[in-house]
């Protein structure tokens, strides 16, 4: 009898305590936790990348469109160049971003010169 309401007590004990557990698996690419939510980091990448202009600096763009999904920086002819890529289009559901699924942003001298592929080529 006494063994009978120690594992009563024991099961009881461990299902309050289980019973507050939750498992959460992300899906999506990247990690997104909720199902479109990179469709709108996307979609409002697109829409803040329409309000760009030539000429902005770095610190503009960083507050217009946020933190980059990647970015590069090196040196060209004593100029410094950075281009930051932004999430603008989804090329694979493979759960992860990549240049290819970007818009680069090229800065030259802590002033935007252009964006997108033709402007990341022509530097």
């Amino acid at each position: 009898m006494k063994t009978k309401l120690i594992t009563a007590l024991v099961f009881g004990a461990s299902s309050l305590v289980l019973s507050g557990c939750v498992l959460n698996v992300g899906e999506g690419d990247k990690g997104w936790s909720t199902g479109n939510s990179w469709e709108r980091v996307q979609e409002q990448n697109r829409v803040n990348l329409s309000k760009l202009s030539l000429g902005m600096t770095r610190d503009q763009v960083m507050t217009l469109m946020g933190t980059a999904d990647f970015n590069e920086a090196y040196t060209k002819q004593d100029k410094t160049i950075n281009v930051l890529y932004y999430r603008t289009q989804r090329t694979r559901e493979d759960g992860t971003t990549t240049k290819d699924e970007c818009t680069p942003i090229v800065i030259t001298d802590n002033r935007v010169v252009g964006w997108g592929e033709k402007a990341y080529h022509n530097m």
